[in-house]
Formats: C-alpha cells, structure tokens, sequence
C-alpha cells in the first residue's frame, strides 16, 4: 500500500509539472457506506463528504484530480426478539485523500481511477433499544478499536453540466482491515462507500 501512495504523490508532482491547464474546486455530497468482511447483517449508513480538489489537465483527454475530503463513512446493525428491537450504528470520520486518474470519453463525460489514503479522525458507537415498557439509548468512543489508516481504490464518472458545475459518482473499495486486533487474530472489517457529490470549479 505504501508503494501505491507513493506512486501516487510521484504522479501527483508529474501532473503539477506538466499540466497544461490546472483548475482548483470545492465538492460536497452524500455517502451511502457499509462494512464487509467478518461481519454479519451489516446494513448501509448515510453519511456525507465535503472538500476540495485540483484537476490538473494533461491534455483534452487525460487529468489527474488529488483531492482533500472529509467523509463520515460506518455501518449499522439491527436485532429484534421477544418484542425488543435494537439498533446498532457504527459512526466514522475520515480525511481521506483520493488521487484521481480522469479520462474524458467525450468533452463532458469522463471515467475515473486511483488510490485513497484514508486518516480516522472519530469512531463512535451509538445504540438504540425499545420494546415494552423500555426505551434506552447511548454511545461511546470507538476510536481505539479501529486503526487510524485506511487504504481503498476509487472508481467512478463524472459529467460537466458547465465549464464549472459538475457532479459526480464514486465507489471506494475498501483494501485494508480497519478493525485493531490482537495479534493472531483473524477479523477483518473493509470500508465499502457509494457516493454522490456536486463539484465547482473555480
């Protein structure tokens, strides 16, 4: 995984030298995550992400995009039995850094590739339980049972709807365990995120 990340700063500083056009953006939008590996009954979370990017254009065709993202990620997990139900959300926050690969298909219409680097900056674990006669809820800080690096692989497309608005849908494969076990432990739990964002470039 290191070696992916350093191709992708050598890439980046290959892209900064050579770029023929290089335009600076802002984009928000919303996430729909969920866990994989051991795990079970996991269901999707909403979450959203925001930040900025910088599309350095090598030629009509071809673009690399680094961007610097906030993004609340998790998954949740729901029990029912003897008239109780529970619900359990696992709620976490990265500064992720994507480095897009973009080829434009047409002037407006690209596809999309790269490597992500994701920092934990909050985990936390809420619950929720009611049936007769009771109804509690809570959370607590979870950070130290995650590990605070993540790495995934992007893919995605985006669309143009003006030289400055643009939108765009995104999946992360999620390629490291993030789960903190004790060694000789074999659990794993893998990031997994769909999203939707609105990009401006400026």
């Amino acid at each position: 995984m290191k070696k992916i990340m350093l191709t992708a700063v050598a890439v980046m500083a290959f892209a900064f030298s050579n770029a023929q056009e290089t335009r600076f953006g802002v984009k928000a939008g919303a996430n729909l995550s969920n866990f994989s590996g051991d795990v079970e009954d996991a269901k999707s979370l909403i979450g959203f992400q925001v930040g900025g990017f910088a599309e350095f254009k090598l030629s009509d065709k071809f673009a690399i995009q680094p961007e610097l993202l906030f993004s609340t990620q998790g998954a949740k997990s729901e029990e029912s039995e003897f008239g109780y139900s529970s619900e359990y959300k696992t709620h976490l926050s990265y500064i992720n850094v994507p480095v897009m690969a973009k080829y434009y298909i047409v002037e407006k219409f690209s596809v999309e590739a790269g490597p992500q680097i994701g920092f934990l900056v909050s985990a936390k674990e809420k619950w929720e339980t009611s049936g007769p006669g009771v109804s509690e809820s809570g959370d607590e800080d979870a950070k130290d049972f995650y590990e605070s690096i993540n790495f995934g692989v992007n893919f995605g497309a985006g669309y143009d709807f003006t030289e400055n608005l643009s939108v765009g849908l995104r999946y992360n494969l999620g390629l490291s365990n993030i789960a903190k076990t004790e060694d000789g432990a074999d659990f794993k739990i893998n990031n997994n995120v769909f999203s939707l964002s609105v990009g401006y470039k400026f």
